[in-house]
């Protein structure tokens, strides 16, 4: 039977028009789920409870709706925000700190819980029933957020509160274990407990471990912790696999490659190098105004890092280390992120400069370098000369045991 020209018409039309409607249920699809839109979707568990929530601006849905935004819309009683550092608006730059202060778009009480002590912190939770905590981390131990969810869980079982946190993905896998584990006499607001530098842990993980760690030790049952887990989250996934926007977690963390970079380059901050703070690519440039770009570029292209190149690089900062000055390093560029070693790679480029500026280069005054990495091995073993192989061989016994101590607590499988 043949079908008229206006059927036919119709009939394709009818096919575009459902196939354009399948391609958008895909897309609304979420991949990835966070805690705080399972949250959402039953609410319950905080009726008539009094609400005070720690997050800043990656506190966000998928449509990017801010969670402050979220729960009122819901007629839930949120009565407090908290925010970590960099405030809960996310303007303050490292290590700065805002005030307290009234929100004037919900009239809110706004708190800044930056390196506030928990017995601080549990005077700010005296008028709330319970806390939640919903911040995007970037997967290194020494970001800060880790420290302030530890001392807030704290200061909950202070204040005998419960305590939610509403996971999130870490952005460069839940896979990976790398660096040294955190000595005790290294023990800082960058490091509070024994874990390596990369620990491929969610924040509902790491609140796992610290509740079962250490927090039930000394609370017992006042130690009221509560993990709402994602769901559809891989550990292999990459961020941009999720399906979720990417918020910038801070003023100097703009993009996924900034967060992969972060475990090695954040340890730049421990030298008289730039780690590009001041810049738009910060930690993913590095340099001084004593290096000679073109020949440190040539020099660490010929070692021939796994996952990773060098461009020679060129950059003013406009605040933090040499600010006004005219900077010569390179710029990171990750070629694979599976055989990329963030902390491997740093290490190899401090060998590197320390070796060809032997007058110039330096550590930090106060040794900074020691609290990033967690211990002073690192620092000692590069001025005496030991290779970077010899360096990283160093750690791995006690990386091991970490890594068998940390599958207690993954709520996420591989598959």
């Amino acid at each position: 039977m043949r079908l008229s020209v206006g059927v036919r018409l119709f009939l394709t039309l009818l096919l575009a028009v459902s196939a354009s409607r399948g391609a958008a249920a895909k897309q609304d699809t979420p991949i990835v789920q966070t805690g705080i839109e399972r949250l959402l979707e039953n609410p319950e568990i905080l009726t008539g409870k009094r609400i005070g929530l720690i997050t800043n601006q990656t506190g966000v849905t998928r449509n990017l709706v801010h969670d402050v935004d979220a729960l009122l819309a819901r007629k839930l009683l949120l009565v407090a925000v908290y925010g970590p550092e960099h405030g809960v608006r996310g303007t303050e730059q490292a290590g700065e700190a805002t005030g307290s202060f009234r929100d004037p778009k919900t009239g809110l009480p706004f708190y800044n819980l930056y390196e506030k002590k928990p017995k601080e912190i549990a005077h700010l939770f005296r008028d709330v029933d319970v806390i939640l905590y919903d911040i995007q981390d970037v997967g290194s131990r020494f970001y800060t957020y880790i420290a302030t969810m530890a001392y807030a869980m704290k200061a909950a079982a202070i204040a005998d509160k419960p305590f939610i946190v509403l996971d999130r993905p870490n952005p460069i896998g839940g896979e990976k274990v790398e660096g040294p584990v955190l000595e005790p006499p290294y023990q800082s607001f960058v490091g509070l407990y024994p874990i390596p530098v990369r620990h491929g842990m969610t924040v509902g993980e790491l609140a796992g471990y610290i509740q079962k760690q250490y927090l039930e030790k000394e609370f017992g049952a006042k130690a009221k912790v509560t993990v709402i887990p994602m769901s559809g989250w891989k550990r292999g996934m990459s961020y941009e696999e999720t399906g979720l926007p990417w918020v910038p977690p801070s003023p100097n963390m703009p993009t996924v490659d900034t967060a992969t970079v972060y475990p090695g380059n954040g340890l730049f901050e421990g030298t008289n190098l730039s780690e590009g703070r001041g810049t738009t690519r910060p930690f993913e440039w590095i340099g001084a105004p004593y290096i000679n770009s073109w020949e440190l570029a040539q020099r660490l292209n010929l070692l021939k890092l796994p996952g990773v190149a060098f461009r020679e690089a060129y950059f003013q900062p406009a605040f933090s280390k040499h600010a006004g000055k005219n900077v010569g390093g390179v710029q990171f560029y990750v070629t694979d992120r599976e055989a990329y070693d963030p902390i491997r790679t740093a290490l190899s480029v401090i060998v590197e400069v320390k070796s060809q500026y032997p007058k110039q280069f330096a550590w930090r005054h106060d040794h900074f370098i020691d609290k990033l990495i967690g211990t002073d091995a690192v620092r000692k073993a590069i001025d005496q000369g030991t290779s970077v192989g010899e360096i990283v061989a160093q750690w791995q016994d006690r990386l091991h045991s970490f890594e068998n101590q940390r599958k207690l607590y993954l709520l996420y499988s591989s598959e």
